[in-house]
């Protein structure tokens, strides 16, 4: 594993869904960051991140792809997630270990401030995942456990679509709704489509 002071940068896409109503709850401050309680007590959510570039130390990571399938219990500041993490199988050992360092929170970052709320991790699958990015809609794939499609919500007007800033991970993020929505692997099998979703551009470095 690298060390965590091992300097690291991506840049990419990201989109979420989770099993929370438009808009999700964990996204409106009054309360503070994630402190909300999820729409049906619980939170069932996929993170989907694809790297256009990125590298730690001398291991290039862009045109990878990462999913996080996260279940939180109840608050998610109050801990106790269970995490399950899907890596791109085209992946050399190299990539691997870095992809998991970066997206472990291990090397910093902000995925460093979520690592502490998961007590259950379940194994590391590596697996093919598609990426696609269609206008307003993003769709992550991987062959019999993974299959979401999100898409913007617009403004009145049928243009502008909205935006939040709210975000614990990213400066701005764009509302969307999950279009299509399944996940079925471990001990879990969730459908969000019509739920909460997110997606933006991000770059992230470390430490």
């Amino acid at each position: 594993m690298p060390e965590s002071r091992t300097r690291w940068s991506i840049r990419g896409q990201y989109f979420e869904n989770c099993n929370c109503d438009v808009v999700c709850p964990c996204e409106v401050p009054a309360l503070g960051p994630l402190k909300a309680r999820p729409d049906r007590g619980v939170c069932d959510v996929i993170l989907a991140f694809h790297l256009d570039d990125g590298w730690l130390g001398e291991v290039r990571l862009g045109g990878l792809n990462v999913i996080l399938a996260i279940h939180t219990p109840g608050v998610m500041a109050e801990g106790n997630w269970t995490g399950a993490p899907y890596l791109d199988e085209r992946a050399s050992p190299e990539q691997r270990q870095a992809l998991g360092a970066i997206f472990s929170g291990a090397v910093g970052g902000p995925l460093a401030k979520l690592a502490p709320l998961i007590t259950e991790h379940l194994p590391a699958r590596f697996v093919p995942i598609t990426w696609e990015h269609d206008g307003r809609r993003r769709r992550a794939t991987i062959p019999g456990v993974l299959d979401v499609t999100v898409e913007a919500v617009t403004g009145a007007d049928g243009g502008e679509v909205v935006k939040k800033n709210a975000h614990p991970l990213f400066p701005e993020v764009v509302q969307a709704s999950g279009v299509h929505s399944e996940y079925r692997d471990h001990r879990f099998a969730w459908d969000n489509a019509g739920r909460n979703a997110d997606y933006t551009e991000f770059a992230w470095a470390g430490p």
